[in-house]
């Protein structure tokens, strides 16, 4: 598949997502959005595919929407695509919701500048390496609009109402080291390192845990965090064992650690995951 905004590159099972219109700081368009969803699609496709890396191409990541259209900018008010009553669907969304679903564990190696959808579109990646260079800042309220890209659903989960709130309402531009102590980040590196970093963990996921697992602990981790009661969990859980309990993938996990080989684990991602949600819908859009 041909892109334009973004680079798409699978090497040794990982794949990498770099967001590319570098000249304009990898600034967030309509392609971009669909470039990444479609990305997506293929990484969930490709069991040769253990792990996603998102960085940017240049000195930035992504420095938010494409501000090109002056004051109107914001006046389209999302995507092209629409809710059921014909109000646009907001496009950060529409990527946080596709990364969000991501049968693959996403890392973000976020390399400089994340500013508006640019920071939010990474809260749902499961982990954020970041450079020293890297500044953040959500904000919206700086331009008369609002959070976006779930946003307000992760943020407070992240970080905690508080510091999300304070992020929000100030819409100031912070460090790395500030999205370090406020929880934001997992760590900060020298930019010449960053992606050797994110490559050193998805490799760690890649070799050592079985695919379908970690598809499934993913979604059960981020599911969970919205639950009313440790039951809902509980419930959830016991119907995972008691279907990976019996999978080829958990005898060869135990017969491995036996015999003190690597093991080989034989169930694919793309024949389908246990339905352990069975009370989960995915929320009508209105």
């Amino acid at each position: 598949m041909d892109f334009q905004d973004i680079i798409y590159d699978v090497s040794e099972g990982i794949a990498t997502i770099t967001l590319n219109r570098p000249d304009k700081m990898n600034a967030f368009t309509g392609r971009m959005m669909h470039e990444i969803i479609s990305a997506l699609d293929l990484t969930d496709a490709d069991d040769n595919v253990k792990a996603v890396i998102f960085t940017g191409a240049g000195r930035a990541f992504c420095a938010g929407a494409d501000l090109s259209s002056g004051g109107a900018t914001f006046s389209k008010g999302g995507s092209d695509i629409q809710t059921k009553q014909g109000v646009p669907r907001d496009g950060g969304g529409m990527v946080s919701l596709r990364i969000f679903n991501s049968l693959k564990p996403v890392i973000g190696a976020i390399n400089g500048a994340a500013v508006g959808v640019g920071v939010t579109m990474t809260l749902p990646m499961d982990i954020r390496v970041v450079s020293d260079a890297a500044k953040f800042g959500f904000v919206f309220a700086k331009r008369g609009i609002l959070p976006e890209a779930c946003s307000s659903y992760f943020l407070p989960r992240l970080v905690g109402i508080q510091q999300a709130t304070e992020w929000v309402f100030t819409g100031r531009v912070f460090s790395a080291e500030e999205a370090l102590s406020g929880g934001l980040v997992r760590s900060v590196h020298p930019g010449d390192e960053l992606l050797t970093v994110a490559r050193d963990i998805a490799r760690e996921i890649a070799d050592n845990t079985a695919p379908v697992s970690v598809a499934m602990s993913r979604q059960m981790l981020w599911r969970m965090m919205g639950a009313s009661h440790p039951m809902d969990a509980h419930a959830v859980e016991s119907r995972g064992i008691s279907a990976r309990g019996r999978s080829a993938d958990s005898k060869e996990g135990v017969t491995s650690f036996l015999e003190k080989r690597a093991a080989v684990y034989p169930d694919r991602v793309s024949d389908g995951l246990p339905n352990i949600f069975p009370n989960w819908e995915d929320p009508e859009f209105y």
